[in-house]
């Protein structure tokens, strides 16, 4: 009887641990979950807006930004449509956070109509914008040497 009692007491300690590291992983992941939402849906979101953590994208308007510190305020461009960002992170606005620059934001919108980001990832247009079409041209109008001296 002895041994029963204790492998019960093993069993119920066993779900006990089981049922916590559950209801830890779940709550873990509802808090970090985050939604993408457009600018446009952002602000048809009614109520629900106010209460989860978003993820909005877009462009830097041009002569919206202003620092302070670590901290910026600037305003986002998608589609016609604006929102009023203040960054308030851990770290500075990253190196390619410039006017014009697609950016992702990441934070809770409030009340007073302002995103109120925590994360701030930026990405530069010009960086990664395709080669200028006489570039390309250029070199494909000249053949290799290669095939130069094979074709003699």
């Amino acid at each position: 009887m002895n041994s029963n009692g204790n492998s019960l007491k093993i069993v119920i300690a066993t779900v006990v641990i089981l049922a916590t590291i559950g209801y830890l992983a779940i709550t873990g992941v509802q808090s970090n979950k985050s939604y993408y939402v457009t600018i446009g849906e952002l602000q048809g979101m009614g109520n629900k807006a106010y209460t989860r953590h978003l993820r909005v994208a877009g462009n830097v308007a041009p002569g919206s930004i202003h620092r302070d510190g670590a901290n910026a305020q600037f305003v986002l461009l998608e589609q016609g449509r604006t929102l009023q960002v203040k960054y308030s992170g851990e770290e500075p606005p990253p190196d390619t956070f410039k006017d014009d620059a697609q950016a992702l934001a990441i934070g809770t919108y409030g009340r007073d109509g302002v995103f109120h980001a925590t994360q701030l990832q930026a990405k530069c247009a010009s960086k990664y914008a395709a080669a200028a079409p006489k570039a390309a041209t250029a070199s494909l109008s000249t053949p290799p040497a290669a095939g130069q001296a094979a074709g003699k």
